[in-house]
């Protein structure tokens, strides 16, 4: 499924539309966003400290936003069911790739998955000792693989999870996220909090790749002193540097191109690198143009859009025939600040955006947005999209998944 030809948006966003009780719609622009996103704290922080993994404050700090109904009016996209998928903060999902199961994980140090017919659980995979902060589902096989501030990657078999097939154990940090490759159902990718990528084989075992990102700097320099601010990849098993700039944090999240599976994306703090996905050498220019970090990013099912989240805006980059990684649309945040997207699997222009109890739906071609508000009671840490059943999956800090056609 292709995307339609995406118009330029140069000027500032429009305001968001919400919804009545009486079904009219009116302009709004809400005040009083959420305070600033908790930063990951050091590895060696217990549970009494995880919870600022994803997370802003789990208060409202919104003044009145309007009258608004409940997410299922007024927009023709409704919660079509809901679970409580875990006893603490949820934060990530996945569907199987032909969409009869979802996965999703939290703080609970547990992974649920779950049947979408009726959302009720299949199994829970317990292995992992910290938080977990990222599942994906193998695009071709019953796999899945969970990622934890365990600095642990683990993969399962989703007919058999009982236990893990496969325990990685290279990071020397917590592990952020985590992808299958498009194409190689024997590989899955790793970045942690120190900006380390890694690529493992599952059928060996190992880590067959692995590249770092360092600062490169005088050993002279003054600590108060940026030395140049250059970032470079390093290929810890060949022991080179590998071409290419990055921003000094730890990689946010990464995300395998679908369908022609040419490019990993990764974002750290307020940019996204482009990988070779074999070599993991930099292979394009950095997209760049965020100003606040950047909370997620997704690829649409083409592989030919990628669009990027911070809490201040949302932008989206064109990898079509003739264009490499160029910002073709943005939307900017004119109240609830944003924190994750997925594209819509049946209408392949419309992003839907995650932010604190609500969603915005926004038509990427028309420019117009929807906000759907009291779709959850807290921060709307994931989102997933599943193309063999037309679905979209929500999980929040609420504790609870929800499903929305």
């Amino acid at each position: 499924m292709s995307m339609p030809q995406l118009l330029h948006n140069g000027g500032p966003s429009k305001p968001l539309m919400m919804f009545g009780s009486d079904g009219t719609g009116s302009l709004t622009s809400p005040v009083n966003p959420l305070g600033d996103v908790d930063r990951l704290l050091e590895d060696g922080s217990l549970d009494e400290n995880v919870d600022s993994f994803l997370s802003q404050e789990d208060m409202d700090p919104r003044e009145t936003m309007g009258c608004c109904v409940d997410a299922s009016k007024g927009s023709g996209f409704s919660e079509v069911a809901k679970a409580r998928a875990s006893t603490g903060k949820v934060s990530c999902c996945h569907f199987s790739s032909d969409g009869k199961l979802l996965a999703t994980g939290g703080h609970d140090k547990k992974a649920v998955l779950w049947f979408t017919d009726a959302l009720n659980p299949k199994s829970t995979l317990e292995e992992h000792s910290m938080l977990i902060t990222d599942v994906r589902f193998s695009p071709s096989m019953t796999r899945l693989a969970t990622s934890s501030f365990d600095k642990t990657v683990r993969v399962w078999d989703a007919d058999n999870p009982d236990y893990s097939l496969r325990t990685f154990t290279g990071h020397s940090a917590s592990v952020k996220s985590l992808d299958f490759h498009s194409n190689k159902e024997d590989i899955v990718c790793s970045c942690d909090s120190d900006g380390e990528v890694r690529c493992w084989s599952i059928n060996n075992g190992s880590c067959v790749t692995c590249v770092r990102v360092f600062s490169v700097c005088s050993p002279f320099s003054l600590p108060n002193i940026s030395c140049l601010s250059r970032m470079f990849f390093y290929n810890a098993l060949k022991h080179s540097p590998v071409i290419g700039i990055l921003s000094q944090g730890g990689a946010t999240q990464l995300r395998y191109q679908p369908r022609q599976g040419k490019y990993l994306a990764a974002a750290s703090e307020k940019m996204i690198s482009i990988l070779d996905a074999e070599t993991l050498q930099v292979c394009r220019n950095a997209l760049k143009g965020h100003i606040k970090n950047i909370e997620s990013i997704c690829w649409d099912a083409a592989g030919d859009y990628l669009a990027s989240v911070s809490e201040d805006s949302v932008k989206v980059w064109s990898f079509t025939s003739g264009n490499d990684g160029e910002c073709v649309n943005e939307l900017n945040c004119s109240g609830n600040k944003f924190n994750s997207c997925v594209f819509h699997p049946n209408y392949p222009s419309l992003l839907v955006i995650g932010c604190y109890e609500s969603l915005e739906l926004w038509d990427i071609r028309e420019k117009n947005t929807v906000t759907i508000s009291n779709a959850h009671d807290g921060l709307i840490a994931a989102l997933a999209a599943s193309n063999a059943s037309g679905l979209v999956a929500s999980v929040s800090h609420d504790k609870l998944v929800k499903l929305w056609k």
